[in-house]
């Protein structure tokens, strides 16, 4: 926003009628003050996190209101497709840009964040520098990097459920996974029918396995052991 207002203030850029307020001294001078918090927030490990979680509710409806303005008066049709797709494009970029730093922020050194804040940075200067003087090669790297979106999301997302699932065992413990576990073991480790000849050691170290694993919860533990402690009990 503060490269458009400057461009369009300065003579360098005309801005459809839409998007004219965008020119306004306080306007600019809103956005640049935005840009200066964002520019040190974003390069923080963690803040970086809730600060694109707060700008959830901000970048995506602007991106609908900044394509809806730019397509001028050409009809309702027009107008609310092109809202659509600046929002569409607006949340594939936002969640490319959150969910990368949330894999990021995984490793505890800080240089990946700073050189992944920056990147970006580079990137938009450029890229509406681009956009403002060469269209034509802005709309290439554009679909380029739609395409990129495409490949990378699905990486992003599991890479994403297995920095959850690391932090869930490493603060819950195994025993998080104890009723997953309990459910499943049933199903995919029944307890085999053991041989006559087979002895009560090898029974209840057997018994133990399942238990730790899972498959087996305390109370069928108790009740199968003494099965093999006290048999005549159960005859």
């Amino acid at each position: 926003m503060v490269m458009l207002g400057l461009s369009a203030a300065t003579g360098g850029a005309e801005l459809p009628p839409g998007l004219e307020v965008l020119e306004n001294r306080m306007v600019i001078g809103m956005a640049a003050f935005m840009y200066v918090v964002e520019f040190f927030a974003d390069k923080i490990p963690g803040v970086d996190i809730t600060w694109d979680t707060v700008h959830t509710f901000v970048r995506i409806p602007a991106g609908a209101l900044m394509a809806y303005g730019a397509v001028g008066d050409i009809g309702p049709v027009m107008e609310i497709s092109a809202a659509f797709m600046g929002g569409g494009l607006a949340a594939a970029f936002h969640a490319t840009k959150a969910g990368s730093r949330i894999v990021i922020n995984s490793s505890p050194e800080p240089f990946t964040n700073w050189a992944a804040s920056i990147s970006e940075d580079v990137a938009v200067f450029g890229g509406l520098w681009a956009a403002l003087h060469h269209p034509w090669w802005f709309l290439a790297f554009l679909i380029i990097f739609i395409l990129f979106m495409i490949w990378i999301l699905p990486k992003i997302w599991s890479a994403i459920k297995t920095v959850f699932a690391w932090l869930g065992r490493l603060f819950g413990g195994d025993a998080s996974r104890a009723p997953e576990l309990a459910a499943e073991g049933p199903q995919s480790e029944p307890m085999p029918d053991t041989p006559a000849d087979t002895g009560d050691l090898d029974m209840l170290a057997r018994l133990k396995e399942l238990l730790d694993s899972g498959a087996l919860t305390e109370e069928e533990f108790n009740r199968e052991k003494s099965k093999i402690l006290k048999p005549n009990e159960n005859e």
